[in-house]
């Protein structure tokens, strides 16, 4: 700020002095050699003026981007931090693309306006407003009333037309986003979009949208061009107004030829300053808009993660027993549909439990519940004997893994998957690990081995091999609870058994909850839960489920394996 109101002071200073050259056309009481020595003394002073002038721009410039710079490598980090540590609630509101677009374009408008447009305006106003001042101090009465007449209209206006072009800014930026959304799905489904020759539609969409955003942009357009035409008309009209004002005050011999000069340079410098601060203003209410949807991220809701890791260093889970009493819930998104319905069952450490049941019976929505995804509306859930609601996230989810159906790898190598699971892990860890989740083999047939890419989302992996990798994963987690849901389903018979083998090794001594849909894989769990329509129809053995005449398990059963 030293920096810039040096450089918007200096600045001023020119035209004044600049302004005194004029005086020399009517300057006859002067011989020629002494006017010409002052006219060097007075080239001397503003060629001192425009160094200094710009030693202040250079300092200026330099400071205003080391503060920008580290304000937004604060803001990108903040901003990521808090969305990392949203609740699951917030990812299933918004989508990826939309955050995405948050975090790149939104982000990057607000970078434009610190680095170049806050500073500007500054500048301008200081310039602007300083040059206002001057040249009333420098005129008469007859020119400086005009300046208070014309002034605080011209401010007021231009206000408001901020206020709404704030507004407008903050619309678009979500348009823009909604664009991004198209894109993000579309390429992240790339093999739906092409097997279903759906590329016309997805262009078409996008098209849409583009064209929605144009319409708004040319709304938007038609605001701010009208904003500048507004001011700039005003201000050089008040500008030359007065000039011409001056004229007649000079034809009639009430002003010096120097005075008529130095107002002119001023009157050109207040002219550019104040006609620049539209697009400035602009610029800033747009990065305004921006910074609006930025912190809805930052301020809003986060789970507690920092508490749990204080408490997982000296304390542990007393057991790994899980018991639902009477839960019910729904996803807040759907209120009025309940997916659990007084839902009752125990889990004894070590022990594994089945989940079965056709789609959308809850057997996924039981093991988010476990990891606290979301928080239950009735019941109670108990980990370890105690209430999930009175553990500390982190403590919680260390204790558990998770092998989903889909599995997603990062794009990285495959050490730095498989470590992901304990990201301190040896070397030896890690190839132990893939060891015991019959993955080292598939590794050390490739060239790179451990280093080889595994391509955005695990790509260039097949569906066994990216499955043992997150068993690989978990392995190394070491958790004290397994949650497997439907891990093998979509799997080939050879890789199925692979994976199957690799599992087994897994739930060893583990308390483990198996979601599948195939009941060759469940035949030995301790338990079996059937679950219809969000709540238990039956529970026991495979053995005493296949007893039951007319039992939901054991029709189930016999259609799967009906010849």
């Amino acid at each position: 700020m030293v920096f810039l109101i040096a450089t918007a002071g200096v600045g001023l200073l020119f035209p004044l002095k600049s302004g005194t050259m004029f005086g020399y056309f009517g300057e006859n009481s002067k011989p020629a050699s002494e006017m010409i020595e002052d006219l060097y003394r007075l080239g001397g002073i503003l060629l001192l003026i425009l160094l200094i002038q710009g030693f202040f721009s250079f300092g200026r410039v330099y400071m205003f981007t080391q503060v920008t710079e580290n304000l937004l490598s604060g803001l990108r980090k903040d901003a990521f931090s808090k969305i990392i540590q949203k609740p699951m609630l917030f990812f299933s509101k918004h989508q990826v693309a939309e955050l995405s677009s948050r975090l790149a374009t939104d982000i990057n408008v607000i970078s434009e306006a610190f680095t170049l447009n806050i500073a500007e305006l500054i500048r301008q106003s200081i310039v602007g407003i300083g040059g206002l001042c001057l040249m009333m101090y420098y005129t008469s009465w007859d020119i400086a009333k005009w300046f208070l007449i014309i002034i605080p209209p011209i401010i007021i206006i231009s206000l408001l037309f901020a206020k709404k072009i704030r507004g407008f800014s903050k619309k678009f930026q979500d348009k823009i986003a909604e664009a991004n959304v198209i894109v993000g799905e579309s390429l992240t489904g790339i093999s739906n979009v092409k097997s279903f020759t759906n590329e016309p539609y997805e262009m078409n969409r996008y098209n849409q949208k583009v064209f929605e955003i144009k319409l708004f942009g040319i709304r938007y357009g038609i605001i701010r061009g009208s904003f500048f035409s507004f001011v700039i008309t005003c201000v050089f009209g008040s500008v030359f107004f007065i000039l011409w004002k001056m004229l007649l005050l000079k034809t009639t011999g009430n002003i010096s030829a120097e005075e008529f000069g130095r107002f002119m340079m001023l009157a050109f410098f207040v002219a550019g300053s104040l006609g620049g601060l539209p697009e400035q203003i602009a610029s800033i209410q747009r990065a305004l808009g921006a910074t609006d949807r930025v912190f809805e991220l930052i301020d809003g809701e986060i789970e507690n993660l920092d508490e749990g890791k204080a408490v997982t260093e000296e304390s542990t889970l007393k057991d790994s027993s899980i018991e639902f009493k009477e839960v019910s819930f729904n996803y807040p998104t759907r209120a009025d549909f309940d997916v659990l319905k007084s839902v009752s069952f125990k889990v004894e450490s070590g022990q594994t439990v089945a989940l079965v049941g056709s789609s959308g019976s809850g057997k996924t929505t039981i093991a988010s519940l476990i990891l606290r995804f979301y928080d239950i509306q009735k019941g109670q859930i108990l980990v370890g004997k105690e209430d999930v609601q009175q553990i500390p996230l982190t403590a919680l989810r260390e204790k558990i893994a998770l092998v989903p159906q889909e599995v997603l790898l990062f794009a990285g190598s495959i050490k730095e998957n498989i470590a992901y699971g304990k990201p301190t892990a040896t070397e030896n860890e890690i190839i132990e690990a893939a060891k015991k989740a019959n993955a080292l083999e598939f590794i050390e047939s490739f060239p790179d081995k451990m280093n080889t890419l595994v391509g955005e989302r695990g790509i260039q992996l097949s569906g066994g091999q990216r499955q043992r990798i997150a068993i690989a994963r978990a392995v190394l987690k070491n958790p004290q609870i397994l949650l497997l849901d439907e891990a093998t389903s979509s799997l080939d018979s050879e890789s199925e058994k692979l994976v199957q083998d690799a599992l087994d090794q897994l739930m060893i001594g583990r308390t483990s909850i198996v979601i599948a849909h195939r009941f060759a894989t469940i035949k030995n769990a301790d338990k079996i839960i059937v679950l219809q329509k969000g709540a238990i129809q039956e529970i026991g053995t495979h053995q005493e489920l296949m007893n039951i005449e007319d039992g939901f398990y054991q029709k189930l059963s016999k259609m799967q394996f009906a010849p």
